[in-house]
């Protein structure tokens, strides 16, 4: 026999499920729709922060780009005091370098670009700003802190022949031809991004067998 047999019962039933279960339904709608609204608001919160951050960005482009670097250097501060959590804060710390560079201050490039690498959100950016640093630690002649670098961001697949050609770039400046020339060659084996340059370098190296190099 079925267990509801008539409407009576049937509304009976339903009554007294109700009555003990009732609470407990409309406590998990609640949570359900505080769940929902409260996603949705964080996602609208999200991005609006997103957006200034966007446009505060562009503004320190704006800035560094005209060669107003007193206005960059405030800028970016002020952006990495606001949006510290944003991809945007590696990208600012990476426009930074190129400002305190124009200043011909390498030591603040080398810290913006140091903080690049352990703000960038993925790998690839982290090794972009590792790589700049590098070069940058190359021309204020810190070649073991340079090699460091390196040492630590080149895994063998991106910007790993560019890598190579920072190893010849401190070989060379090192005194040690042969390991230039070879770095050299592995970096456009590799397809580095400054390939004429390099080829320039090597052009530039004595002869193989010439016993003074």
């Amino acid at each position: 026999m079925a267990e509801l047999t008539t409407d009576d019962e049937t509304v009976e039933a339903i009554k007294k499920w109700w009555k003990e279960n009732g609470t407990a339904v409309i406590a998990g709608l609640v949570i359900g729709l505080v769940v929902v609204f409260g996603w949705r608001a964080w996602i609208n919160h999200q991005e609006q922060v997103g957006q200034r951050a966007s446009l505060a960005f562009e503004q320190l482009l704006m800035a560094a780009n005209r060669g107003q670097h007193d206005a960059a250097v405030k800028q970016t501060e002020a952006l990495i005091d606001a949006h510290a959590k944003t991809p945007y804060a590696a990208l600012a710390e990476l426009t930074l370098a190129k400002v305190r560079i124009a200043q011909d201050d390498l030591d603040g490039a080398a810290e913006a670009l140091r903080s690049a690498v352990e703000r960038a959100p993925n790998p690839g950016l982290a090794k972009l700003a590792a790589f700049r640093l590098a070069r940058v630690l190359i021309a204020n002649e810190a070649f073991e802190d340079a090699l460091a670098v390196i040492e630590r961001h080149d895994d063998g697949g991106a910007f790993s022949a560019d890598f190579a050609g920072l190893r010849g770039d401190i070989a060379l400046a090192q005194g040690e031809t042969a390991d230039a020339r070879a770095a050299y060659e592995a970096a456009l084996a590799g397809g580095a991004g400054l390939s004429r340059l390099i080829e320039l370098k090597l052009q530039d190296l004595p002869a193989a067998n010439d016993r003074s190099s």
